[in-house]
This record gives structure tokens, C-alpha cells and sequence, in this order.
């Protein structure tokens, strides 16, 4: 079995874990462009672990502007297996208060105005969401919180909306009304993306404030968010540590999405041109070329 390499994509508040002395910063190119910013690569304990801002550092990149699939392709480029994504999010429920972690584990994708497969030329694939976050990598995820002591829940839905504007109060109101946990604006297509290249994906949402359902929180603004933050950066920082340290075990060599490709290509070997398997020979090559 191949080596488990894991990556951290950091979103708001957090752009750098600078902690690790041990660091080398990487330019990949790739088929899709330029990812959010050099990717870092740490070595902790004998492990390789790469870690990109998801905004870039300095957050500069607006949650629209993203470029998922460049993200995406350089880290399939690194060998990465695992993917945790941590985020900064809005709270849909009275249980998950500011501070609170949540280990996401659905999706309610309501972005629109961003590139969403790889395969959008040529080659079409239809990969499963059903269940989009990989179970061995939330346990880990929960095992490196509890070890912090940190206040969390496991398990949740996560409303990805387009941004970069907050909610209106009627937006809030009805997300709740799906039962739906937390919101964000970066969750997705990054999941779907990182199904469809065959890396393992969990979420771990950082609460920062209620959306503006909550009669203390009807104006969200980026202060508050990033005062919260901020106070959580230290526990996240730790917990990253923590997970470079045990996710190996929690791997299990029959997740479905470290294959997930055998399954999902339903275009015809001749209708596959060399020019789009060299677009995809990182994200696809196992398959494409059989």
C-alpha cells in the first residue's frame, strides 16, 4: 500500500502553522492554473505533511475566486492522501456557539458561480457524494480535538453558499429550517474535487458567530469572526499536531474514494484524447492509464 501523506487546507484566520521549524515552501504548476499560494511542506516527527491557505496568505482570494482544481491537483501532485480542511463558520443552531468544532460529515452545496469536476472536457465521471467525508479521518480529527479539550461536536451539515456576502435573514432562517448545522462559503467544490482526484477528505469547522438568525449575531461582521478566531488559532494549531501524529492509524484501506474512479468514468477509451489524459494524468492517471 502506498504511503498516507496528509494535508491541511487552512481557510480564515488560518494562514500559516508557524510552529514547525522544519519548512520549505513549493511553487506547483499545474494543469488548472496557480494554487491559492505556495504550498507549505513540513517535515514533524519523521512525517511529510503539506499545509496551503485556502485564501492565500494575507487572504487575498475571495471565496468565489478560488481556484479548487489548481489546489487540488498540486496536492494530488505531492502524493497527499488526506485532506483536512479547517474552517471558519457561522452557526445554524443554539448548541454550537462561537468556539465550538464541528467535524463535518454532509454538504448542502448552494454555490453557483464556480468550476466544480475536473472532468468538464471530454471525459465525464460521476463520482458518489453520498457519504463526501472519509470516516477514518474524522476519527482522527476527533481523537486530535478531545486531546485538546476542545469543546465539539461530531457530525453535522454544512451549508456552502456562494459569498462573499453574509447571509440575509431570510437565507439564515431557511438553512435552519433544513436542519442544516453550519455555514460557510469554501467547503465546495473542494470536497467534490477532492473525490474526484481520490484523496480522503474531512472537515473541521471553527464557529465564529451565529449568522444573523440569532438575535445577538444580525449583523456578522469580520472583526467579530476574526476576534474568535483567533482565540482558537492555538487549539487548531495543536490539533493539526496532533493529527499529523495519529491519522495514519485511523486509515482504512477499503474508504471508497481511494478508488472511487474505477467506477465512475463513462466515457469510451476512444473518445479519451492524450491531450485531456495529460490534463488529468495527476488527478486520474491510475485509471486513464490502464
Amino acid at each position: 500500500m502506498s504511503k498516507s501523506k496528509l494535508a491541511i487546507i487552512g481557510g480564515s484566520g488560518l494562514y500559516d502553522v508557524e510552529e514547525f521549524e522544519d519548512r520549505e515552501l513549493l511553487d506547483i504548476p499545474t494543469s488548472w492554473g496557480k494554487p491559492s499560494d505556495k504550498i507549505l511542506k513540513i517535515n514533524f516527527k519523521n512525517k511529510e505533511v503539506y499545509f496551503l491557505p485556502r485564501h492565500g496568505r494575507g487572504h487575498y482570494i475571495n471565496p468565489s475566486n478560488i481556484n479548487f482544481r489548481a489546489n487540488i491537483d498540486a496536492l494530488k501532485q505531492l502524493g497527499v492522501t488526506d485532506i483536512v480542511s479547517v474552517s471558519a463558520v457561522g452557526s445554524l443552531k443554539e448548541d454550537l456557539p462561537p468556539g465550538k468544532f464541528v467535524i463535518v460529515d454532509q454538504f448542502i452545496d448552494r454555490t453557483f458561480a464556480r468550476n466544480k469536476t475536473f472532468f468538464d472536457d471530454e471525459i465525464v465521471a460521476h463520482v458518489s457524494m453520498a457519504n463526501p467525508t472519509s470516516n477514518g479521518l474524522m476519527n482522527a480529527c476527533e481523537e486530535s480535538i478531545k486531546k485538546e479539550n476542545i469543546d465539539y461536536k461530531r457530525g453535522g451539515t454544512y451549508v456552502v453558499m456562494e459569498g462573499p456576502q453574509f447571509s440575509t435573514f431570510a437565507e439564515s432562517n431557511l438553512y435552519r429550517s433544513w436542519n442544516a448545522d453550519v455555514i460557510g462559503m469554501t467547503n465546495m467544490p473542494e470536497a467534490k474535487l477532492a473525490r474526484e482526484a481520490e484523496i480522503r477528505y474531512a472537515s473541521v469547522s471553527m464557529v465564529t458567530d451565529y449568522d444573523c438568525w440569532h438575535s445577538d449575531h444580525e449583523n456578522v461582521d469580520v472583526q467579530q469572526v476574526i476576534k474568535v478566531l483567533l482565540a482558537n488559532a492555538a487549539k487548531a494549531k495543536n490539533m493539526i499536531k496532533n493529527l499529523i501524529e495519529n491519522f495514519e492509524k485511523y486509515i482504512d484501506p477499503k474508504d471508497p474514494t481511494t478508488n472511487c474512479l474505477d467506477v465512475a468514468i463513462i466515457t469510451t477509451p476512444e473518445k479519451r484524447s492524450q491531450k485531456t489524459k495529460e490534463k488529468l494524468k495527476f488527478v486520474a492517471g491510475r485509471v486513464l492509464n490502464k
